[in-house]
Parts: C-alpha cells; structure tokens; sequence
C-alpha cells in the first residue's frame, strides 16, 4: 500500500479529480494549503501599497492506494495538472510514501481491504 501526496494549483482540482475517476480512483482527501518552490511567491497591490505574497494558495491531495493502482494514480494527476504539453513552473509536486497499515473505522478491516 501507498499513500499518493499530490500538491496541485487550485484551478486544476477538477481536471485532476476527472483523470483519477478515468483510471477507477475514487476515494481522496483534498486540503486547502498554502506554499511557494520555485515560483517564489509575486507582487500585489492593497489599499495603494505594493507588497510580496510569498505563499501561494494549493491544493493538497492525499490518496491511499494498493500497489496496482499506484503508477495509474500518478499518470492521472499529472494529466490533469500539467499546465499545457510540457507543463510550467508551479504545477506542483508528487509524493509517494509506504502505507505501513490502514483500518476501516466501521469495520475493522486492516490493509489491502480497507483501502
């Protein structure tokens, strides 16, 4: 098992969510979260006075999946949140981390199952 951490810009959260319904992936958690990389952060003007955003707002995605689905999982976010052919700075990050155990709170059903 594996849980899928994806940091994607907030506009391609649908396009996202549409990819991984494609490839049969239907359970995620989303959170909002705010962050920089490369992009660094830009300019903004308020009330007459300039000053730099350093965090910008995100997406945060985390999926648990068992071992068939990790690779299709993967190819569906970046599908959904590459900005163009190539993709841009700022279109964000995935992480993949062992699941070491997962537990159904209304069943008790542990690993492979309760995902």
């Amino acid at each position: 098992m594996k849980l899928i951490i994806a940091i994607i810009q907030p506009s391609k959260l649908e396009a996202v969510k549409a990819a991984l319904t494609d490839v049969e992936v239907f359970r995620l958690t989303v959170m909002d979260c705010q962050g920089f990389g490369r992009q660094k952060g830009h300019t903004e003007v308020y009330r007459g006075h300039e000053f730099t955003v350093n965090l910008l707002r995100k997406v945060q995605l985390q999926i648990a999946v068992n071992e068939d689905f990790v690779q299709p999982t993967i190819d569906a976010i970046i599908k959904g949140g590459r900005t163009g052919d190539k993709g841009e700075i700022g279109d964000g990050k995935i992480f993949v981390l062992p699941l070491d155990d997962c537990i159904r709170i209304r069943t008790g059903e542990r690993g492979r199952d309760a995902i």
